[in-house]
């Protein structure tokens, strides 16, 4: 009855493009794409910028209303078509540009995530010592501000008159932050003033770019067993460090300015702004992973509850972060007498100032300091395989011969090593500057805009009752009614209200009291442009080539979706996405698409049925 060669073609698909070992293998991966350096580094400091407690109030709001919402679209979007973020728009071809969009996201994020992956190589390297070099003010490349946590040079300055001692803590610097400003980035006084490469960060981007690498060798084969580790290591780390830091004095203070809110920032539109930029950052929306990631899952996957256990795990790991950060603060703060407020770097350097800074503080602090930074280069890795897959599979699944699939491992050399010399830049004494621009930039509302376009592409194009359909045909059960109202109405007016409200509320980007020229900020907007403009220059071109005599009818055939959208695997596609039997003269079955319009019927009447049982038979006097 054909039902072998039937099974033979079921088994080739699945086999040809991969799946996940098993369900863990799948949350975990998304875990360690989710919880990244943003959680560290990022979302204390929005915190502390933002009003402390105020700035959860809109970041959980951002997370019930856009964040679990879009996660649950895009993992569902993904796993029913099994296809990455450029054949998932089957759906309505003319938003592939959608997906192209979301590869130069991931493009950019994969350039610069990975240069602040070989900072943390850098430290982890050079913490193999007895002391750790930015504990004392003594080194060559120290200036007389410098004043250490264990200098002891603090208590002896009490002798001298307030005045005096007022003006040293005004521009002391501790000798954790003149050794990276000075000694590793080496920092040039403007962002064109490039100089010389840094040889040490251009080793370490090599060996993170090696390890991505290596560990993506085999695709989702290969990183799914590596996550085992990279994804729940940090918690032991950041356990141990905040189980340290709340026994320091001073640790309470830092933790109450971490958590009393700032209601009165809470108007401010640049706190909501970035509470959905922060959501989006950090769970991978819009980035094309998650769609990436669920194309590998099996078709019957329950992917909504995948979507709340990661989406939540994200988010706590960010507050908890935020606790271990604050304990650590808020005893430096104490130790110099000053404001929080005063102790804290921007960006990354909160991770290469404050905390370093703290770990000469602890007992053999090079263990520490070794334990922390490989911990940053876990939770970076665990983001910087799905960038790398996302881009990989895209470009695989949209040639999809059986060239490239074998050729699978070259494709991902060559995106590595592409990233690699991309990367090069960014490790010259400028490099920090260009980096801050590409996290501005290049990833933040570009994000936003694409996430509404997808939104209003699947709800309002494909249609809401269709995605429902196809939904309740994976799952067993259509999508909770929250979720059908946030993704036809709440989460795209959030969107785009946040987006409305950044425009009127921008200011130019700026690092410490180094302010960025207009040149500079034009890049940074080129770059943030460069990814939406994808979606209207796809979409014209499709247009153009359509079928159709009147632009309404091109319109309507560059937006339906195209023949082969639906399951992957054959014994997947039921319901309105079956084969129809037909009698013939020729044979007794043949097979018939459901929309004959479709322009299937020639070949599919070639084809006899295979595998032509009595279910087959059943659903056909249904339909």
């Amino acid at each position: 009855n054909g039902a072998v060669p039937g099974e033979q073609g079921k088994q080739e698909k699945s086999v040809k493009r991969g799946n996940w070992g098993n369900q863990i293998e799948f949350v975990l991966t998304s875990v360690g794409y989710a919880v990244g350096l943003g959680n560290v580094w990022r979302f204390p400091y929005l915190c502390y910028r933002n009003g402390g407690g105020a700035f959860m109030f809109p970041y959980f709001i951002m997370l019930v209303f856009c964040g679990i919402p879009l996660f649950f679209m895009e993992l569902s979007f993904g796993q029913f078509a099994s296809q990455g973020c450029l054949g998932v728009w089957r759906v309505s071809p003319m938003f592939k540009g959608v997906g192209y969009g979301m590869m130069v996201v991931s493009t950019y994020i994969g350039i610069y995530y990975n240069v602040v992956i070989c900072i943390a190589f850098y430290y982890f390297f050079v913490s193999m010592t007895r002391v750790l070099p930015w504990t004392y003010c003594s080194n060559p490349w120290n200036t007389p501000d410098c004043v250490g946590v264990l200098d002891g040079n603090l208590s002896s300055r009490a002798a001298l008159n307030i005045t005096q001692l007022l003006n040293t803590t005004q521009k002391r610097t501790s000798p954790s932050e003149e050794y990276w400003r000075r000694y590793v980035l080496n920092l040039s006084d403007d962002i064109g003033n490039l100089g010389e490469v840094r040889l040490p960060l251009l080793g370490c981007l090599g060996v993170s770019w090696v390890v991505v690498f290596l560990c993506l060798i085999k695709g989702v084969k290969s990183s799914g067993k590596v996550v085992y580790f990279t994804a729940t290591f940090p918690y032991v780390v950041l356990t141990i460090l905040f189980v340290r830091g709340i026994t320091l004095e001073g640790a309470v203070t830092g933790i109450m300015y971490y958590l009393t809110p700032q209601w009165d920032k809470i108007l401010n539109a640049k706190v909501w702004g970035d509470a959905a930029s922060q959501i989006f950052y950090s769970l991978g929306c819009a980035w094309g992973g998650l769609i990436t990631m669920a194309s590998y899952n099996k078709f019957n996957n329950n992917c909504y509850r995948d979507s709340i256990i990661i989406s939540i795990t994200n988010c706590a790991t960010s507050v908890y972060a935020g606790f271990v950060i604050f304990s650590i603060l808020g005893f430096m703060a104490n130790h110099l007498g000053v404001d929080v407020s005063k102790v804290a770097d921007h960006g990354p350097g909160l991770a290469f100032v404050a905390y370093p800074e703290a770990l000469t503080l602890l007992p053999i602090s090079p263990l520490w300091s070794i334990l922390f930074f490989f911990m940053l280069i876990l939770l970076g890795l665990g983001t910087q395989f799905c960038l790398l897959e996302t881009l990989v599979t895209a470009i695989v699944d949209e040639v999809g011969n059986e060239w490239i699939i074998r050729k699978k491992t070259f494709v991902t050399l060559g995106v590595a090593v592409a990233g690699f010399l991309l990367g090069v830049p960014l490790t010259t004494q400028a490099g920090i500057y260009w980096l801050l621009l590409m996290d501005n930039y290049a990833a933040s509302f570009s994000l936003v805009v694409i996430s509404c376009i997808m939104c209003v592409a699947i709800m309002y194009i494909y249609g809401h009752r269709n995605y429902f359909k196809d939904i309740e045909m994976m799952l067993g059960f259509p999508p909770p009614l929250f979720f059908q109202i946030c993704w036809r109405f709440i989460s795209p007016a959030i969107i785009f209200f946040i987006l409305v409200f950044t425009v009127i509320q921008y200011r130019p980007i700026s690092y410490n009291e180094y302010v960025y020229p207009t040149w500079a900020i034009s890049i940074g907007f080129l770059m943030a442009l460069s990814s939406v403009i994808c979606i209207p220059i796809y979409a014209i071109y499709k247009v153009c080539r359509s079928e159709g005599d009147t632009l309404l009818e091109r319109l309507k055939n560059a937006t339906k979706a195209s023949k082969d959208w639906g399951p992957a695997l054959p014994e997947h596609r039921s319901g309105r996405y079956a084969p129809v039997f037909s009698p013939s003269t020729e044979s007794h079955l043949e097979v018939q698409p459901l929309q004959p319009e479709k322009g299937q019927s020639e070949a599919a009447a070639a084809s006899p049925v295979q595998g032509s049982n009595g279910s087959a038979h059943s659903q056909d006097s249904r339909l």
